[in-house]
């Protein structure tokens, strides 16, 4: 998969800037260049700006926006930031409400490009928690798979118009 910030607006691509920022595996620290763009958006579902706060490391935003929708995407959104937090045993509580979503399908299928044999979130997650702060390849791997993971979230959210 090609990643093309540009094809969502110039509001998002400017929030976006090339989009292949390695965000940490853990909470890391909030971009607070980006809060006055990212509070200035809007026009997207909650799902995307759920995903742009995260991207940017403010999780506390993300969170706020991701715990109130009550669909699948909203639940991902809300699983990803719980891992990252990290509390993993809520991320994976988030996981089952997820369900079948089909960018887990797309990991499955587009991780392997990176190195990475993804086989489920709860490993995932377990891995994550494993390498997290390590500063070893793995963990730069993990990262980059997390980006995909975002990267896939993203479109898929914003194809939709709902939450």
């Amino acid at each position: 998969m090609t990643f093309d910030p540009t094809c969502y607006g110039p509001a998002v691509a400017a929030i976006l800037g090339d989009g292949s920022r390695l965000a940490d595996l853990g909470p890391g620290t909030p971009n607070e260049a980006m809060r006055p763009k990212l509070a200035a958006l809007t026009g997207l579902p909650p799902a995307c700006m759920a995903g742009l706060w995260l991207y940017h490391d403010f999780l506390d935003e993300s969170h706020s926006i991701s715990q109130n929708i009550h669909s699948p995407n909203g639940s991902f959104w809300h699983a990803i930031m719980h891992r990252r937090e990290p509390d993993p045993s809520n991320s994976k509580y988030w996981w089952v409400r997820v369900g079948a979503h089909p960018v887990l399908q797309q990991l499955v299928e587009q991780a392997p490009a990176l190195r990475y044999k993804y086989t489920n979130p709860f490993d995932f997650v377990d891995f994550c928690e494993e390498i997290r702060g390590s500063g070893s390849g793995d963990e730069k791997l993990a990262s980059r798979v997390q980006l995909l993971e975002w990267q896939l979230l993203f479109a898929h959210c914003f194809r939709g118009t709902a939450a």
